[in-house]
């Protein structure tokens, strides 16, 4: 009963996650979905940044805090091992839902592409940000990086294999192409309003600041062979020399 409460339990949480990335999309681009990043009512400007850094806030403490590896071994005593990727991967997803509906826009137009055909090709190279972000997550095994793997392992009663380290296809020119990918997609847009500006600037920091802790992490992982690989690659910019 333990196992299949766990792998249900790891499908709701995968669910609940692609839920989340599918309406990011929309929240993005402002299409689609009820409420994007520069559409519902309008606060005053303190309000508005206040709630705004917080709800941001909220979400880089939880996911950074979660994927600390000390954090890991200690959570990990508190619940079952297999779910524990799951119950991060969910935690996540909910502090991105309560960002999307108490997000605060800013409408105030920084600058505008009037040209219709730039203005399509701005917001195609935000979808392909978009496709750099889940093709990336598949080249790692996006299964195991979303909690499904190690709840189905757990299900049939085998072992997570060992953690290897790999660098496949686009991760031989550049570390961390899933990052590259949002930052692509929150950047490439046709409207930049005030609103937009703010989160793809504090979004954009967050992430090097997690590149920063995550490969601190890696480093403890993989030793040299870590450390070998970030001198021939470079963080975010393909085949530009590694710092």
């Amino acid at each position: 009963m333990g196992r299949i409460f766990a792998f249900i339990y790891g499908l709701a949480a995968y669910l609940v996650f692609f839920g989340t990335i599918v309406y990011a999309i929309g929240f993005v681009s402002g299409l689609v979905v009820p409420k994007a990043i520069d559409t519902g009512a309008v606060a005053p400007l303190a309000e508005a940044l206040i709630v705004n850094v917080l709800l941001m806030s909220l979400f880089a403490v939880q996911h950074s805090v979660m994927a600390r590896r000390q954090f890991k071994k200690w959570w990990t005593r508190r619940i079952p091992k297999p779910i524990e990727r799951s119950t991060y991967v969910l935690l996540a997803s909910l502090a991105l839902d309560l960002l999307f509906w108490q997000w605060r826009p800013i409408p105030a137009v920084l600058w505008q592409v009037t040209d219709p055909t730039v203005a399509t090709m701005i917001l195609g190279m935000s979808f392909v940000g978009w496709v750099l972000v889940f093709t990336s997550t598949f080249l790692i095994n996006h299964f195991e990086l979303f909690g499904l793997h190690q709840v189905a392992n757990n299900f049939v009663g085998r072992d997570m294999p060992s953690v290897r380290f790999r660098t496949p296809v686009l991760y031989k020119f550049v570390r961390h192409p899933i990052y590259l990918g949002f930052i692509i997609a929150f950047w490439m847009a046709p409207i930049m309003t005030f609103g937009h500006l703010f989160f793809a600037a504090v979004t954009t920091t967050y992430i090097l600041v997690g590149i920063f802790l995550e490969e601190r992490d890696l480093i403890e992982m993989f030793g040299d062979e870590y450390r070998r690989y970030r001198s021939r690659v470079s963080m975010l910019i393909p085949w530009r020399k590694s710092a």
